[in-house]
């Protein structure tokens, strides 16, 4: 494998999707769903396999391409028609014309309800289709059970049922059906049967799981546990038709989808073709708009893919008239004859979402793959970002936070974490005992470790820190102002993280600003409070431990530092130092010690 496909499956998301292999002579020779994409299609690289035609495939993999649907389902439903429309010659199932089922409810005088794998019923309704058989099936025999309509295949007419041609069947006799092939129910009531099937099947499936919770219910309070069970799975199976898939959508024909996402000189813009509700291509361009001649708008660069789509794909759209093009950017020239529409809602509009996905998905590879190629530029992009964010004068390459801790006062401690370039520098970190501070006076305790900490660092020649960030609000910020100020550091860059709401506080501001919680500024951030949460946490425990162990052993006449190790190594506790007899401490350190031991232990009770 070469090092572009190396770093190309390296970026890929762990979401849904579908990928596609290609030869060196850039056809598709698999195509493969995966619910992780990312480790999915590293699997095939990362050993050898057990089967020779996937090694075969392997040694002929050239390039890799990808697709990021929404749900596992959806994937199944892409994988189904891209391998239909490229036959690769990898995969050996699916290359035949078997389709998903599908559930058909014809247009008759009583219309049936039944699945089927061919829509060749003219004039029928056709729902679905389903990834899983055992959904359709479920769906079926529910609206069966619920609904009395007939389940036979006669062709019932006013002319057959003068006639009595047709016999009343078990079904009429248990129930099932009300008996329409002799007209003992009337077109209009049965029909109606019919229109409230055709809402469940166009996802109102409400009724059927009711039905199927009661029934299961009923079975448990007959103690009919097995059949519960098999009422659960099928009430399970319908639940998932409430995520519908809109990658197969038979309310959809021979349509384009284009979804545009432009990020500072680069326009990613994500193609998709829909033929016979299914799509059938999927494909995302990059144009670097510094090298466009033209003025690069988003409606000139729809433009501009739209027709490079037509040039490349010529051939598709010979036999595939469109008359209807989705888009989330209307473009500035129009073909004669064709409708460009923005939809916002229904199974159109999911398309488009999932076009504008894949744009931003080819974005965010790019970027990594530019920041794994050169490490620099990540850091630089971020420092900008939070210059920007933050209303710096310099990057913060070197970025300080501080946080103090204690309980009550006692062993009051703080922390300072040092993060470069956006990451932690963990050999930087530092511990401060409070020394001239009031236990408990968070603003005292601020003033003194920013104060020691800077001076330390202004002695010592080092760099001093382009960002200091406090944990806490107006009231820390402005200690941390003063303590700089005292010793004439005070052009250091400070800011303040409130704990209740990630609100920034800047000094001299009566409000705090908020910055968007999906930004990397306030990530780092709040990785940096985490971090000097965790560091000052941490070291107070250790505090705590110790000054514990010292109250209960080290005041002890008699008792010094070796003999305190001996007790600690055997008995591991301070508290099963007091719960130990005498003759047990008399086998560790002897008799006079041992009954001095427990004598103090046991005074302080």
């Amino acid at each position: 494998m070469d090092e572009r496909l190396r770093l190309k499956i390296s970026l890929l998301p762990e979401t849904p999707g579908v990928y596609r292999y290609y030869n060196s002579e850039g056809t598709i020779i698999y195509v493969g769903k995966a619910k992780n994409l990312k480790r999915r299609v590293s699997s095939y690289f990362n050993r050898e396999h057990e089967v020779e035609r996937t090694n075969r495939l392997v040694s002929n993999i050239a390039d890799m391409e990808y697709t990021v649907v929404n749900t596992e389902e959806e994937a199944l439903d892409l994988e189904n028609n891209l391998i239909k429309e490229y036959q690769p010659k990898y995969n050996v199932l699916l290359k035949d014309d078997k389709s998903y089922p599908w559930i058909c409810v014809t247009k008759e005088l009583y219309p049936r309800v039944f699945i089927t794998r061919e829509k060749v019923h003219r004039g029928a309704w056709f729902f679905g289709p389903y990834p899983k058989a055992e959904i359709a099936h479920t769906l079926v025999t529910a609206l069966h059970q619920i609904f009395p309509i007939r389940t036979c295949r006669h062709n019932v007419s006013r002319e057959t049922i003068e006639a009595k041609k047709h016999r009343l069947c078990l079904q009429f006799h248990i129930k099932n059906c009300e008996g329409c092939c002799q007209g003992l129910i009337d077109a209009e009531p049965y029909n109606d049967y019919i229109e409230q099937i055709k809402r469940i099947l166009n996802g109102d499936t409400k009724l059927v799981a009711d039905h199927l919770q009661e029934e299961m219910m009923r079975y448990a309070s007959e103690l009919k546990f097995e059949e519960a069970e098999i009422t659960k799975r099928k009430l399970l199976l319908i639940d998932k038709l409430r995520t519908k898939s809109c990658i197969v959508s038979p309310t959809i024909h021979n349509i384009d989808v284009f979804a545009i996402h432009i990020d500072d000189d680069t326009a990613f813009i994500n193609f998709m073709h829909v033929r016979n509700g299914s799509v059938v291509q999927s494909i995302t361009l990059e144009y670097k708009t510094s090298t466009l001649d033209e003025e690069a708008t988003p409606q000139a660069l729809m433009s501009l893919a739209i027709t490079e789509i037509r040039q490349r794909f010529a051939t598709m759209y010979q036999r595939d008239h469109i008359r209807e093009v989705i888009v989330n950017v209307l473009p500035d020239v129009k073909s004669e004859g064709v409708e460009y529409v923005i939809p916002q809602r229904g199974d159109k509009r999911k398309l488009l979402d999932i076009a504008i996905k894949n744009a931003l998905q080819r974005k965010q590879d790019r970027l990594k793959m530019m920041e794994k190629l050169n490490p620099e530029q990540r850091a630089t992009r971020t420092m900008t970002t939070m210059m920007r964010d933050l209303h710096l004068d310099v990057m913060p390459r070197h970025i300080e936070c501080f946080d103090n801790s204690n309980i009550q006062g006692s062993d009051a401690v703080a922390s300072c974490v040092v993060f470069r370039n956006g990451k932690p520098s963990k050999k930087e970190y530092r511990h401060y005992i409070i020394k001239t501070a009031a236990g408990n006076d968070d603003f005292d305790s601020m003033r003194e470790v920013i104060t020691r900490r800077v001076t330390r660092l202004r002695e010592e020649g080092q760099e001093l820190p382009h960002l200091i960030v406090v944990d806490g609000g107006k009231g820390q910020l402005s200690a941390a102002m003063e303590a700089l100020k005292a010793i004439g550091e005070d052009s250091i860059a400070v800011v303040g993280l409130a704990k209740r709401m990630d609100e920034i506080f800047f000094p001299g501001d009566e409000l705090p600003f908020n910055i968007d919680r999906n930004s990397e500024t306030l990530r780092i951030i709040q990785r940096l409070r985490d971090e000097s949460h965790r560091f000052a946490i941490t070291f107070h425990r250790k505090r705590r431990s110790k000054s514990q162990v010292h109250s209960a052993l080290d005041n002890i006449s008699g008792i010094g530092p070796k003999t305190k190790e001996l007790l600690l190594k055997h008995f591991k506790s301070v508290k099963r130092i007091r719960e130990a007899t005498v003759e047990e401490l008399t086998a560790v350190i002897g008799t006079a010690k041992a009954a001095a031991v427990t004598a103090a232990l046991n005074d302080g009770k």
